[in-house]
């Protein structure tokens, strides 16, 4: 088999030479444009996991980096005044040179020729006379770009800028600065990978790179500028220079990773943010993956199918982490005004890979000393006693949070669940049971289904209402049973379904209209959800004002039913939510137009509600915080909205996200919402409550502690297992009071073989 490889660097490299040891009779050779020892940056970062997916793959060329590593076991943050030090972390670095000769001294040794200071002037030649192109020419691949039309390229340019320089100060650790200046923040990523030698990588935004004229800086002024800033921090030391241009990351995705014979490998195929240190991980990773599947296949097509199978999720599943983590970088301003040890905590667990378990496994004592902060901030919050001396601070999960009168006593929400199991708006049995259940299995605070105000407002004709008097006694059946048997608060959340109204219960055809018995619907503009959708009305001031008195005589009912909170429904393309979002609000009159004539009508609901519940009575909005569509809500709309619902009483926003227009391009995966609920918190400055795949107590544990929220809702989770919340109290060893009935579970062992 006959193998080119275009590009000379760590993918390139590493995949000819594993491919060649596996197979001698391989002809196998590397094209690079560059010199030798031609190359950007001074270090890469290898974790202690990958340098053993190295040892297994090639033992001569591991034992050469292993022999060259600096390795570092500690985090250090400087961040107000203070150097915030978290250990067991286990990573190295290496010099990018060093790498490189390694690499091409072992791809020699193997019989690979290796081909310098050529370029691959004609694609189509190599494309001809190979058996296999890979094509590990980088970010700005020819290959790929000559073959757009197969891989279609997707390119992200972010808006931060970085420059890539090194320094003669040798790091003891991978240390973080957030530097203030005239102009700005300065964050630098900076680790040592020889002994005389460190990365230094410094990051801002755009404004401050224009207001400090490093826009018209070359590299000579650009390290004059941070050696002056950063003096007190390099004592003496010198910064370095090697092509420390400033560059803007560009985040690679491709549909598809192969055409024919061409494969891509590394930043050809995909980018990773250098904040998570990923991108020569995943190089050599993709390059061992891809010699495998070479072995396990007879013909190029099917390994290279078999190759992208099985490396692109892992890749997409980094590239995700990767985005959060930029994004934390992005937005580092957002964070400033936090105490050092929630920003440090929030900076650990920024990619949310990293948890609160996690760290807490690598060291004890620094999570020891987030739990206490945490939980003495809750104290004085909820005026519960928290903190004991002669204890161990409680999980951050199990602190306890006052909205107004009411006060959880952990930070677990049993979120909204449709049940779709009530008569004419009546709730039964299968509710009580259903939400006294989880409010017996330990959560802080229960939330009712979505509970419509009017017969008209409902999603189908099986949705829970507070329509009708016996409606509110029903209902208080389930809050007396909550309050009487369990320390759970309940809430109800009120909702009208505008245009998704009058459909088939989700397990008749989620969305899908009734065939028979549909009623009229109301939405902002008179746009169908779904081709096949009714079309609704849009609504009018008559409307208008008997949606408003319909919300205000439910929050009168929920009131007599006794719930401790009323959940106002501003998301997932209801009502309220078709005015929010400019997808679904077209109208030209003082509720269309900017974000603040959208919001004027689900305001004037709010306000309405918030004028008959009792004043010591907290409420809540869900809000879709964003449209995952071209046109949709923006940040600055996201931010505004929050603000106006903070100003008019609102004690905490739910931040969910979508399901606003069936166009939407959601980005799942885990805690894939709770970014948002960040974002609204610190900038909104207002108390969220995040939701969207939290999978685990650590990601509670892990979301309290950052910041990210103040309380974070679990459905799926309390689907599978009502007392979620008791069993991760046990798994952490925090003890929960059990119900006089259940006593003798208290010292149970649960043996699952």
């Amino acid at each position: 088999m006959k193998i080119t490889c275009v590009g000379g660097g760590p993918a390139g490299l590493y995949f000819a030479l594993l491919a060649k040891q596996r197979d001698p009779r391989r002809d196998i050779v590397v094209v690079e444009r560059n010199r030798p020892d031609d190359t950007f940056g001074f270090g890469v970062v290898f974790s202690d996991a990958t340098l053993d997916n190295l040892a297994d793959a090639d033992r001569p060329s591991y034992g050469a980096i292993r022999a060259s590593l600096a390795h570092w076991d500690e985090l250090h943050t400087h961040f107000g005044g203070r150097v915030l030090v978290s250990r067991g972390h286990g990573f190295s670095g290496l010099s990018r040179q060093r790498l490189l000769a390694i690499l091409q001294d072992r791809a020699r040794e193997l019989g690979v020729v290796l081909r310098f200071e050529e370029e691959v002037s004609d694609p189509g030649e190599a494309l001809a006379t190979s058996d296999l192109v890979v094509a590990a020419d980088g970010v700005n691949s020819r290959i790929r770009e000559r073959l757009a039309d197969r891989f279609e390229p997707r390119i992200d340019v972010r808006p931060n800028r970085f420059v890539w320089l090194g320094t003669t100060f040798p790091f003891d650790a991978f240390t973080f600065y957030f530097e203030e200046s005239r102009h700005g923040l300065f964050r630098v990523h900076a680790y040592r990978y020889q002994p005389d030698r460190s990365t230094f990588i410094v990051e801002c935004r755009e404004d401050t790179f224009r207001r400090a004229g490093l826009d018209r800086a070359g590299e000579d002024e650009t390290v004059a500028y941070f050696e002056e800033l950063f003096a007190d921090k390099l004592r003496g030391h010198r910064l370095l220079k090697n092509r420390s241009v400033w560059r803007s990351f560009p985040t690679v995705h491709n549909e598809r990773w192969s055409a024919g014979n061409v494969v891509l490998l590394g930043d050809a195929a995909h980018t990773a943010h250098f904040s998570i240190g990923s991108g020569t991980k995943l190089a050599l990773e993709d390059a061992i993956a891809l010699v495998d599947c070479l072995g396990a296949h007879a013909g190029v097509p099917e390994a290279l199918a078999a190759y992208e199978a099985e490396r692109k999720p892992k890749v997409l599943a980094l590239q995700r982490a990767a985005q959060v983590s930029l994004l934390w970088f992005e937005n580092t301003e957002r964070y400033m005004a936090l105490h050092p040890l929630e920003f440090t905590f929030s900076l650990l667990t920024r990619s949310l890979r990293v948890t609160h378990e996690g760290l807490k496994a690598r060291d004890p004592a620094f999570v020891r000393e987030i739990d206490a902060h945490v939980a003495s901030k809750a104290e004085a919050q909820s005026g519960v006693r928290v903190v004991s001396a002669d204890a161990a601070p409680p999980p951050p999960m199990f602190t306890p949070f006052r909205l107004r009168s009411l006060v959880l006593e952990n930070r677990v929400v049993v979120s909204p669940m449709c049940q779709y199991s009530a008569e004419d708006g009546r709730i039964d049995d299968w509710h009580l049971v259903h939400l006294g259940s989880r409010a017996l299995g330990g959560a802080g605070l229960v939330i009712t289904e979505m509970t419509d105000v009017s017969a008209a407002g409902r999603i189908t004709p099986g949705c829970a209402g507070l329509y009708r008097q016996d409606h509110a006694a029903a209902w208080r059946r389930v809050v007396d049973f909550v309050h009487a048997r369990s320390r759970a608060r309940i809430g109800v959340q009120l909702a009208h379904a505008g245009r998704k109204g009058a459909t088939k219960r989700m397990w008749e055809g989620m969305d899908r209209p009734l065939e028979r018995g549909a009623w009229p619907l109301l939405s902002a503009s008179a746009i169908p959800y779904l081709p096949e959708s009714q079309v609704p009305r849009a609504m009018d001031r008559a409307d208008m004002d008997q949606v408003t008195s319909d919300f205000v005589q439910a929050a009168r009912r929920a009131d007599e039913a006794g719930f401790d909170l009323i959940e106002l429904h501003c998301a997932h393309g209801y009502l309220l939510s078709s005015f929010i979002s400019p997808l679904t609000n077209r109208r030209t009159d003082e509720h269309g137009g900017p974000i603040e004539n959208r919001m004027r009508y689900p305001l004037e609901v709010f306000d309405a509600v918030r004028a008959v519940w009792p004043a010591d009575k907290p409420m809540s909005v869900r809000i879709s915080a964003t449209d995952w569509a071209p046109g949709g809500l923006t940040t600055d709309d996201l931010v505004a909205l929050c603000g106006m619902l903070r100003e008019h009483g609102a004690d905490i926003i739910h931040v969910s996200a979508g399901q606003t227009d069936p166009s939407s391009k959601p980005e799942h995966g885990r805690l894939f919402q709770t970014p948002l609920s960040e974002l609204v918190r610190l900038e909104a400055k207002v108390p969220t409550i995040a939701v969207g795949n939290i999978q685990s107590y650590a990601d509670v544990n892990s979301i309290i502690a950052a910041g990210r929220a103040d309380l974070c809702a679990l459905a799926r989770a309390h689907l599978y297992d009502p007392y979620w919340t008791r069993h991760a109290a046990a798994e952490q060893g925090f003890a929960m009071e059990w119900p006089d009935p259940y006593r003798s579970v208290e010292r149970y062992t649960l043996r699952m073989r």
